[in-house]
């Protein structure tokens, strides 16, 4: 006779007392926050916050995960230091999924923006995911963000890193 797994751990058992399925994940990879920067187009957004978060946040438990909506954004953010690198709809819809912190220009949370680079499906992805969303306020595309100043990009990622520092500070 077989024995049986606690609760929380049969597959199929819902416990909203047990972890997370992103932080199940990041326990088995031996990290303690996930980092995902998607971006789209070249990925030069997303090469600076990867490069920035690289070297500002040196925990040795910090994954920094690049998804590029095209072979030529997630190449850019892997140059620049993330740890792994996927392309396309599907790696936006698996990481999120897996993330604890999501980063990279609004757009990727509106469908058809980034000049059509985002789906539907990949909006909802970063909508729905349980993680921490850090969005840089990007006025392209026709999606124009009011009551935000007109800040160089420059700025908005050392913002944006000050926020992921901020919450990785209060995980500890």
């Amino acid at each position: 006779m077989r024995k049986l797994r606690p609760a929380h751990r049969r597959r199929g058992i819902i416990n909203r007392n047990a972890m997370t399925r992103a932080g199940r994940s990041a326990a088995k990879r031996g990290t303690d926050m996930t980092i995902v920067v998607i971006d789209a187009q070249g990925g030069g957004i997303g090469k600076q916050l990867v490069a920035a978060i690289k070297k500002e946040i040196q925990s040795p438990g910090v994954e920094v995960l690049a998804v590029g909506t095209n072979s030529l954004a997630t190449s850019a953010m892997l140059k620049a230091g993330a740890d792994h690198g996927a392309t396309g709809e599907n790696a936006v819809l698996a990481c999120c999924r897996r993330a604890d912190v999501i980063v990279g220009p609004i757009g990727i949370a509106i469908a058809d923006a980034l000049w059509g680079e985002i789906s539907p499906a990949m909006a909802a992805a970063v909508g729905s995911s349980p993680a921490k969303r850090i969005l840089l306020p990007m006025n392209h595309c026709d999606n124009i963000v009011v009551g935000v100043s007109n800040l160089n990009t420059g700025v908005l990622i050392r913002e944006a890193v000050e926020q992921i520092a901020a919450l990785i500070a209060r995980d500890r």
